[in-house]
């Protein structure tokens, strides 16, 4: 019996050792036991473009957002991070010339394993056409631009990424409850699901350039449900107190898409091109960190020769401050 024990002591002991080893051998350092309180400040926009042979002069339709300055305060502990988004008074774009628009943006992510799961919301309502003067003869250079404010967008995805190097966590990337210690890199695979679509109850395309033996430039709403996967490749640089962090991949996905006017609706299957990019750098030591971080999220839907694409994207600099536990004092400490 006494040997029984003393086996089951020795795997103990062997295996803590070995738990430790793996820790100290790790990368990246992890915070996650840490109560992390964060701020960040920038902005989220998601400029739209429509391509069709309007006329021997021209052949896109720039759409654009209004967008305010997002102070975000929020805290991050183990898997749960909360966020709050503060829109500051104020518009980047003049409101004479691009109106007001009304957006929200959510976002949800956590991680198991190799795998990192991320869900996002993004709905905008109110849009700008650029140059509108080109087309609409009650404007001119001066007024160039013609605001729709019953003109919105909506995005709904949820994504997964799967890294090949077990050590490649997006958590340290992203560096608020985790920082890399030296350079890795990893391929990566991303499945990704989409909802998402842009449309108006008095037409997406401004009715001076409808073409009426096409029923697809009448439409008021046009819309995709995405499938597909995205292979990449991310790279995170440390050069003393300092991360930098870039992933990038190209894909395709498998698209269920129509368009609805007010007296029809037709739907088609298509395959599609996406890209993944995401950039993040800035200072990172163990108390503190102060990183700028960007992401885009792109979308594109095609019936023949009308082309709808939009950019999700985000520029901000995030800042916090982790809360390290005082370390009890010991007898060798006196």
């Amino acid at each position: 019996m006494t040997k029984y024990f003393i086996g089951i002591g020795f795997c103990l002991i062997t295996l803590l050792g070995k738990t430790q080893s793996a820790e100290m051998d790790r990368p990246y350092e992890k915070y996650d036991t840490l109560l992390i309180p964060y701020a960040d400040l920038g902005y989220n926009t998601a400029p739209m473009r429509f391509k069709y042979p309007f006329s021997s002069e021209f052949d896109k339709i720039h759409v654009r957002n209004n967008s305010n300055v997002v102070l975000g305060l929020g805290f991050a502990y183990k898997w749960f991070n909360l966020r709050l988004g503060i829109n500051l008074p104020g518009n980047l774009r003049p409101s004479y010339k691009y109106g007001p628009t009304e957006y929200y943006d959510f976002g949800f992510d956590f991680s198991l394993k190799q795998f990192f799961f991320d869900a996002d919301l993004h709905i905008y309502n109110g849009y700008t056409y650029k140059n509108a003067y080109k087309w609409n003869d009650t404007l001119n250079v001066q007024e160039p631009n013609l605001y729709n404010q019953k003109l919105g967008a909506l995005s709904l995805s949820l994504n997964t990424w799967h890294f090949w190097n077990k050590d490649f966590k997006l958590a340290a990337f992203r560096g608020k409850t985790a920082a890399y210690k030296q350079d890795i890199s990893s391929f990566y695979l991303k499945y990704s699901m989409s909802l998402y679509g842009v449309g108006a109850e008095n037409g997406i395309i401004p009715k001076e350039l409808v073409d009426t033996t096409q029923t697809r430039t009448e439409a008021n709403t046009i819309l995709s449900f995405d499938l597909g996967v995205i292979p990449g490749y991310g790279y995170v640089k440390r050069i003393d107190q300092w991360q930098i962090g870039i992933m990038a991949g190209l894909g395709a996905v498998v698209q269920s898409k129509a368009y609805i006017t007010t007296d029809l609706s037709r739907g088609f299957l298509g395959l599609a091109f996406r890209y993944d990019i995401r950039f993040v750098a800035g200072l990172n030591r163990p108390h503190y960190f102060l990183m700028f971080v960007t992401d885009f999220d792109n979308k594109s839907i095609a019936f023949n020769d009308l082309k709808y694409r939009q950019t999700y994207y985000s520029m901000k600099l995030s800042g916090g401050y982790r809360f390290h536990k005082k370390r009890k004092k010991t007898p060798k400490d006196a």
